[in-house]
């Protein structure tokens, strides 16, 4: 039973109903009632006790997620050997409205003919904001730093900073999407009697759609082309798939799979995620 009406209907006849007493205006008269002093906000039965509240419970804004993966990624450039390098990766992000954090890193193991090496990968934090003009149209600007954890002799020793900017439309089920990404390469160039490598800051691109088939699953393809960091070597082009699958409310996983479509890029690479969220 609502009990809004019969709160209208107990001012409106109050003058008329003095014998009838329901204090706390639940339709159930005191007499009768089982469950005194019940909240306005509430549906009762015919003896006064609650079933149903009219007020949702007030959800939290902050939401976090933490992401582990196993990664791969294989290469076998002209003028190389075959390489192929093995990844565990480690994500978490937290979400509060259309603001967002977040933090990775990954260690990896290099297997080559002749050469194998093995460490930390070089490790991100940053943020994002989240602006919608309008309800299908969703804007991301964000900012990070990429620390030097990772370990080489080619004096990448130095934070580099990172920003971006995406945007998404979505029409029904269909998202279009493309992104922009600028970062700025402080490392220190390399350059002596046997190496020389220079430095350079990177622009990359990407655009493509995706398509929502179930409320679980959702792919993705993309075009994607980026600056080296190294002067003189061509852009790094790619064509990639992604895949994101929610399992139940708090668990979910990201498949994502790169073709390389230059001789800089992998040949392929591709990452399985599983997350949780809470």
């Amino acid at each position: 039973m609502n009990k809004i009406l019969p709160l209208m209907l107990a001012s409106l006849l109050s003058t008329t109903l003095f014998a009838y007493v329901d204090s706390d205006m639940d339709g159930v008269a005191d007499s009768m009632d089982k469950c005194p002093n019940t909240p306005l906000t509430d549906l009762v039965d015919i003896n006064g006790c609650p079933i149903k509240k009219l007020t949702p419970k007030k959800e939290t804004k902050g939401h976090a997620d933490i992401i582990i993966g196993a990664n791969y990624s294989g290469s076998n450039f002209a003028s190389l050997n075959r390489s192929d390098t093995y990844a565990a990766s480690l994500q978490a992000d937290y979400y509060y409205g259309n603001f967002s954090l977040q933090a990775s890193t990954s260690v990896y193991q290099t297997d080559s003919d002749g050469y194998n090496d093995s460490g930390l990968n070089d490790s991100f934090i940053g943020a994002a904001y989240n602006i919608r003009p309008i309800k299908s149209l969703t804007l991301r600007v964000g900012a990070g730093a990429i620390l030097p954890t990772y370990d080489s002799s080619l004096n990448n020793n130095n934070t580099d900073y990172t920003g971006t900017l995406s945007l998404s439309y979505a029409v029904s089920n269909l998202n279009l999407f493309g992104g922009y990404g600028y970062t700025m390469i402080n490392d220190d160039d390399v350059v002596d009697a046997t190496n020389d490598y220079r430095y350079q800051d990177t622009n990359a691109y990407s655009a493509g759609a995706g398509y929502y088939f179930t409320n679980k699953l959702y792919l993705s393809g993309s075009y994607n082309i980026s600056n080296s960091i190294y002067v003189g070597v061509e852009d790094i082009k790619t064509a990639s798939l992604y895949g994101y699958y929610t399992i139940n409310k708090n668990k979910f996983l990201i498949f994502t799979y790169a073709y390389g479509l230059s001789d800089s890029a992998s040949d392929n690479a591709l990452s399985l995620k599983v997350g949780y969220y809470f």
